[in-house]
């Protein structure tokens, strides 16, 4: 008895923690989201490449890790349970961030309407608009992508009968990353008008080239993310102590 409990406290701890890396890295990635676009250029052939990327996207990586993380370790139905907790998170982040912005007092604006730089609220405000737009657009890709990168991996778990969990692994994120990289930026610039413009109003860089780098950018950490994936698996068993590994039947 006293065995099984251990286990179950240790089983219980470990989803602990990666449900916690996960939220809170998908808190920080929409609220951090596209206050800064980093310029990652290249040169290619002596050609410059242009690779602007989100900030946000820095932490987006980490949540398809953890959620391979807890679809290995404890199933589809509790991996689910964590990506509709983390949309549940996504509208709590809004709720707040718009409560703030409707209490007094509002922010001071020029004649052109534009917030003043260094007064009551100016930071918030600013953080605020960029929030919004991020989140907006990272709700719908988000459920899909993460709903897809849970189906995909458990679909080639039984097609591999267990085995192979570097295809598993590196399969289900990177088609699941190019569905949300293509929704994300998409609507980012349509919906939210949140891409980084020029003082003409149009876009620094073409369209395809944020999607581009969004996409690259995912597509090597994936794949580098696969070692510490096969180790991470292969540790947490052994922590857990397999008995409490699964929680539920597949």
């Amino acid at each position: 008895m006293f065995e099984i409990e251990r286990k179950n406290k240790r089983s219980e701890w470990v989803f602990m923690i990666l449900s916690g890396i996960f939220l809170g890295s998908l808190t920080m990635l929409n609220i951090l989201g596209i206050t800064k676009f980093i310029a990652l250029d290249f040169e290619l052939f002596g050609t410059e490449i242009p690779f602007p990327i989100a900030v946000g996207v820095l932490a987006y990586p980490i949540t398809f890790l953890c959620t391979d993380f807890i679809s290995e370790l404890y199933g589809k139905k509790r991996a689910n349970m964590v990506v509709w907790v983390g949309l549940i998170l996504n509208l709590w982040v809004l709720f707040i961030i718009w409560l703030g912005g409707e209490l007094p007092p509002g922010p001071v604006l020029d004649s052109a309407g534009n917030i003043i730089p260094h007064t009551n609220g100016a930071v918030f405000y600013e953080v605020r608009i960029a929030t919004f737009a991020a989140t907006s657009a990272s709700m719908i890709s988000y459920i899909a992508a993460q709903f897809i990168d849970v189906h995909i991996f458990h679909y080639l778990k039984k097609l591999t009968k267990g085995k192979k969990l570097w295809l598993r692994n590196n399969g289900s994120t990177l088609i699941s990353q190019l569905v949300d990289s293509i929704a994300v930026i998409l609507i980012t610039h349509y919906y939210a008008n949140g891409l980084p413009k020029d003082e003409y109003g149009a876009l620094t860089e073409p369209l395809l080239y944020f999607i581009f780098a969004s996409y690259t950018f995912k597509l090597i950490t994936a794949l580098l993310d696969t070692i510490p994936f096969y180790f991470g698996v292969k540790y947490l068993t052994k922590y857990i102590e397999g008995g409490a590994t699964k929680v539920e039947e597949e």
